[in-house]
């Protein structure tokens, strides 16, 4: 390897006779060349999956006080199933009003909210708990972990609201831990896991109910960029393997980048 190395060096030296200098300016300036090209164009992906998130003309207003707030003003999207979308923007961009108003935490001020076929506006807050349990998975960047449960039993929490045998729970514990790499951690108390540990714990519980749609609220805010980047790839694992639609709130672009499709929000606008 390195008399390969040399021999390119030497060939690289030749075409300057020899001339160090000559040669160090010619690499500066080439490589000056290069960060100055655009980036490459993102190329979005084919939607051809069936739709199963639908956002029309949905629009979200607070009021704090005297004052009106337009959290979120006409947005209208379509979300595929199977997608990884990134929702991007600036700290008050309206990101994580539009995803509880998705995850059915939220109503809009006006529009409306399909999701797998339900019109959300008009179900009953016992249909609304229903479609949460079932179809949507939920991870925050406060990872909510009961600290006085172990990791088994934290991740068994969302399944006992469900007819599951506690055995079949059980499995499916072990199961999803195996799965994110933490089996053997399974009795420990979430003080005893790294801040990485304890969010692939809570993306393991978020999929304990085999829910269609997992959405991530700054999942890697509370990471460091290798802690980060591996919870993104656990993300696109899942939706390589079991088909889920991940939908992360991110502000951090090089997260963002990762996802088949980015939504930025500006002032309560898609742009």
């Amino acid at each position: 390897m390195t008399d390969n190395l040399n021999e390119k060096i030497e060939a690289f030296l030749a075409l300057f006779d020899g001339n160090i200098s000559a040669a160090h300016e010619a690499l500066a300036q080439y490589q000056q060349q290069i960060q100055a090209l655009p980036a490459s164009p993102r190329i979005q992906p084919e939607l051809t999956g069936e739709e199963i998130i639908s956002v029309q003309g949905v629009s979200k207003r607070y009021k704090l006080g005297k004052q009106t707030v337009d959290a979120l003003r006409d947005v209208t999207l379509s979300i595929r199933k199977g997608e990884f979308i990134a929702i991007t923007g600036a700290s008050g961009s309206g990101k994580s009003t539009l995803l509880q108003i998705i995850g059915c935490l939220d109503k809009p001020t006006s529009g409306k909210v399909t999701i797998e076929s339900k019109e959300t506006t008009y179900l009953s807050d016992n249909a609304l708990s229903e479609l949460r349990q079932n179809a949507i998975g939920f991870i925050f960047q406060s990872f909510y972990l009961q600290p006085f449960l172990r990791l088994n039993d934290n991740l068994a929490v969302p399944a006992m609201f469900t007819n599951k045998k506690k055995k079949d729970i059980d499995d499916k514990v072990d199961l999803l831990l195996q799965r994110v790499g933490l089996l053997e951690r399974a009795k420990h108390f979430p003080k005893e896991l790294s801040g990485g540990q304890i969010q692939r714990a809570a993306i393991a519980r978020a999929l304990v109910n085999n829910p269609r749609i997992i959405l991530a609220d700054e999942p890697t805010g509370n990471l460091d960029s290798a802690n980060g980047r591996s919870i993104i790839e656990l993300f696109r694992t899942i939706r390589d393997t079991l088909g889920t639609t991940i939908i992360v709130v991110t502000h951090d672009a090089s997260i963002a980048r990762q996802a088949d499709r980015i939504i930025e929000l500006k002032d309560g606008v898609i742009v």
